[in-house]
């Protein structure tokens, strides 16, 4: 589900429900400021986004944990090399900043 506006409390416990209960796997686009939320793998919250134009150079992958809010910054899809994160963490505090920002609008209540 790609999310570009603020959604209901409603619409993001669906989500939680959807896959893992407490914890919502996400790939934020860094550029649009939009995410893609509610799949199984990162992978797949990626691919929604390019087919809708994304650039697959500003797209990160997190995970929202229902309890406290609480964002990691873990998914394969962070490794790239060509933007200097050779780990699945991401460790540039501006992207990772960037993220939370666009997280926090769009899904916390």
């Amino acid at each position: 589900m790609i999310i570009k506006d603020k959604i209901s409390k409603e619409d993001l416990e669906k989500l939680f429900e959807d896959f893992y209960v407490d914890m919502l796997k996400l790939v934020v686009d860094i550029e649009k400021e939009i995410l893609s939320a509610g799949c199984e793998y990162h992978i797949d919250c990626a691919e929604d986004l390019t087919n809708h134009g994304s650039k697959v150079e500003n797209l990160w992958g997190a995970n929202l944990y229902k309890k406290n809010w609480g964002i990691d910054f873990v998914s394969l899809i962070n490794i790239k090399p060509e933007k200097n994160n050779r780990e699945i963490e991401v460790k540039d505090k501006e992207i990772r900043d960037k993220m939370e920002k666009i997280i926090k609008n769009l899904l916390c209540n």
